[in-house]
């Protein structure tokens, strides 16, 4: 297993494209964008590469059934006894996202890409009048 990001590009390449380190504990500058996002997250990518989309996708499924068993939580107990539901929300969220990043790059796509081409599909739709109902090609 290793991190091939940081093989190609080697130490430091983060620092030089991303800007400086932002304290001690070597946290990086907010990412502006999904690309931006999607480079950082590739450092962190510790898996087999001959696992490539098949352990992104088993991690996705994963996290995305932690963000289905918080929402579980507040229907069975309310909101007003899940008061940081939100933060614990977000956080699950962010595990999918870095999965869905991991992925798309093991597909070759950036996020930006995938991003606008789901736009473009649901204003195609929304111009319909396709937004409900079901199916892929609608």
């Amino acid at each position: 297993m290793t991190n091939l990001y940081l093989e190609e590009q080697g130490e430091g390449q983060l620092e030089k494209e991303f800007g400086t380190r932002t304290n001690e504990t070597h946290k990086y500058k907010r990412v502006s964008d999904l690309d931006m996002y999607q480079r950082v997250a590739k450092t962190t990518a510790i898996y087999p590469r001959e696992q490539a989309i098949i352990y992104p996708t088993l991690g996705l499924t994963g996290e995305a059934g932690e963000v289905a068993n918080k929402v579980k939580k507040l229907i069975r107990d309310g909101y007003e006894n899940n008061k940081d539901y939100r933060e614990a929300l977000s956080k699950e969220i962010g595990d999918c996202l870095w999965y869905i990043s991991i992925l798309a790059d093991d597909i070759g796509f950036k996020l930006s890409d995938i991003a606008n081409a789901n736009l473009d599909k649901l204003l195609d739709r929304a111009n319909r009048g396709k937004l409900s109902g079901s199916g892929d090609n609608r």
